[in-house]
């Protein structure tokens, strides 16, 4: 690691004699591979970005050049080259380096929303504030991948790049085919045109020179050449497509050639306008595991052997498996079923279904809000459509959701993977916003599954539903032992009946199993608590009415932000019933939360049983010393 840890900053990278870049490359990787292998993260994105990132900071002075990756999880190496390698071995651990750009460690750390194809869009408003404030000798460039080019969101932003002709911009476009999975779509078929016109290219260097050398009738005859030259290029590849937009367009450049992706980036330094660099490279380039892993080329990877890039097995299935085994048995029963999900088919657990049934399994690309109006479509032609989204990111398609899917009363299942806390991803991966957001929607129907058992029960009960929308959300991870229920009250479950009626506890999802903890804590202080889940978690069950009218203190307890949650919607049904007993929620703190493994955040919310039972046991004391 001798040339890597001699570099503390871009100045020295541009120092470095461009002999050594490929030793360079080689140690980053090295390091990426050992350290992902150990603390998980995103290994293939940033293995094929090694070189990309090298050039782009030899030819721009970050942080007064401002580089904005796009989504975030392929700046590993850009970590690396601005002064954090020694902290490199703490990536996604707590207190440690963030997976994504983020600003708190670095001024060269611009954006770190990690939510994709929003880069653009950034950058065509930094851009704008350069031009107004005088500042037009400081470059603004955009690292934007194939996948991203799938949400619309993008193409919003290049119809504005482009019609500000004088106003300089770099869009660097990583095309290495794939988001997760290989991308898909028009876009994807388009940059796959531009990836297999190096021949014309050559072809046309070629007949520059030879035609330009001919006597006499050489210069005419190029001129002419040189004037089809659009109309030629246009049938063998798509390029025009930017040119016909206003923007420059250079490339395909091989993104693993330092020396070519520098030329061009300096090019389109110069260039005065929006250029668009279109580099191609290979997703986990020089990690034989990665390039041959063909499902995603090891994209978001859990702790592995790096030698073999084995991943080190689960004996027990996640969350997400028991998910995609249930739907996948539900489609072959159902023929109205399909799924679709943006760019996630395998993290959301579709890989069983489309084996099986292959042409009801769509995967849109990063269109979450294409994604959901399609489904609705879905609807109309007697399809049950199942949406399968990480929690964080059905926040992007809520207009779509509450007007299109709602307002029709189609009935659409949407599938929540990852809600509540994540963890190691940091503050915009955690699914806390879910049971908030949604509340506000008329109708809509939410389950919250505590185990196993009740997830493939509440997939089969939300496909059951035929007029209007359904919720099913549970966390990253893997569901403990199946939870046993005492009695059932109206389709609640009641796990636990406390000896006394002091706590109504009212558990949401998978946190049941620390209220049962926290109970049988309590229990032995001769605090009665009666745990319920009522799995259904919106609307509320008018059962919940009446049991809390039994009770002196009703505690809601919920992976989700306290304000807005289930929690305050059950307070505002006891409320307006007249109940007198008093309400606490239990919940996530309405914040961003730091990074850290799922149980490490949870403990530092109070979310486990002993901060439950801490919490449960400060409201209810002082009540006992009240005479």
């Amino acid at each position: 690691m001798a040339l890597l840890n001699s570099i503390r900053g871009p100045a020295d990278l541009r120092r470095l004699p461009a002999a050594d870049l490929p030793a360079l490359a080689g140690e980053i990787r090295e390091l990426v591979v050992r350290t992902v292998s150990r603390t998980g993260g995103h290994l293939g994105p940033n293995l094929g970005v090694v070189e990309l990132t090298i050039a782009l900071h030899r030819v721009f002075e970050s942080p007064r050049d401002r580089i904005l990756w796009d989504t975030g999880h392929q700046a590993y190496v850009h970590k690396l080259l601005t002064g954090r390698a020694a902290g490199f071995g703490r990536l996604r651990q707590r207190g440690g380096l963030s997976g994504y750009p983020c600003r708190a460690e670095s001024d060269h750390d611009v954006i770190e929303n990690s939510h994709a194809s929003t880069a653009l869009s950034y950058a065509d408003g930094l851009a704008k504030a350069f031009a107004l404030t005088g500042q037009t000798d400081r470059a603004v460039v955009a690292v934007v991948g194939d996948g991203a080019l799938t949400g619309g969101m993008s193409w919003e932003a290049v119809n504005n790049i482009a019609a500000a002709k004088d106003r300089p911009m770099v869009i660097v476009v990583n095309d290495n085919g794939r988001s997760y999975a290989p991308t898909v779509g028009g876009v994807a078929n388009l940059l796959s045109g531009l990836r297999t016109a190096a021949p014309y290219e050559r072809f046309l260097a070629w007949g520059k020179n030879t035609v330009r050398q001919t006597p006499v009738v050489g210069q005419p005859v190029y001129n002419l050449v040189h004037a089809l030259r659009a109309g030629l290029k246009d049938l063998f590849t798509p390029q025009e497509l930017f040119a016909g937009l206003g923007m420059k367009y250079l490339g395909p450049v091989d993104g693993h050639d330092v020396a070519a992706v520098e030329s061009a980036l300096q090019r389109a330094r110069r260039f005065g306008g929006p250029v668009l660099v279109h580099c191609v490279t290979e997703k986990g380039r020089g990690y034989a595991p990665a390039e041959t892993d063909d499902l995603d080329k090891m994209h978001s990877y859990r702790r592995t052997d790096p030698v073999t890039g084995g991943r080190i097995p689960s004996t027990t299935p996640t969350w997400t498996e028991v998910f995609g085994a249930e739907l996948a048995a539900l489609a072959a029963e159902r023929p109205e079923v399909a799924a679709i999900t943006a760019a996630m088919l395998e993290p959301t657990g579709l890989e069983p279904m489309q084996a099986k049934f292959p042409d009801r399994v769509f995967d849109v690309g990063i269109a979450e809000q294409h994604a959901v109006t399609s489904a609705a479509g879905l609807t109309f032609g007697g399809m049950h459509p199942v949406v399968c989204l990480y929690a964080t990111f059905l926040n992007r398609a809520f207009d779509q959701l509450l007007m299109d899917v709602t307002l029709h009363s189609c009935p659409v299942t949407f599938v929540l993977d990852r809600a509540g806390v994540t963890g190691e991803d940091g503050p915009s991966h955690n699914g806390m916003w879910d049971l908030s957001v949604l509340q506000v929607v008329p109708g809509l129907r939410i389950a919250a599954p505590r185990d196993a058992a009740t997830l493939r029960l509440a997939l089969r009960e939300a496909v059951d539903v035929t007029d209007g929308p359904t919720v099913v959300r549970f966390p990253k991870g893997t569901p403990g032992a199946d939870l046993p229920v005492v009695s059932q009250v109206d389709g609640l479950d009641v796990l636990r009946a406390g000896e006394r009626e002091d706590v109504m506890l009212i558990c949401v999802g998978a946190l049941a199993g620390p209220g049962l903890q926290a109970a049988d804590e309590l229990a032995d202080e001769a605090l009665g608590v009666t745990v319920i889940d009522p799995r259904w978690v919106l609307p509320v069950n008018p059962a919940l009415t009446r049991l809390a009218r039994r009770h002196r203190v009703v505690v809601t307890l919920e992976d989700g932000g306290r304000v807005g949650g289930v929690g305050a919607t059950v307070a505002q049904e006891l409320r307006d019933a007249g109940v007198p007993a008093s309400v606490h929620n239990i919940g996530l703190p309405q914040r961003f939360l730091a990074q850290g493994t799922r149980a490490e955040v949870l403990a530092d919310c109070g979310l486990t049983a002993p901060g439950v039972a801490r919490q449960i046991r400060d409201l209810v004391t002082p009540r006992r010393r009240t005479p």
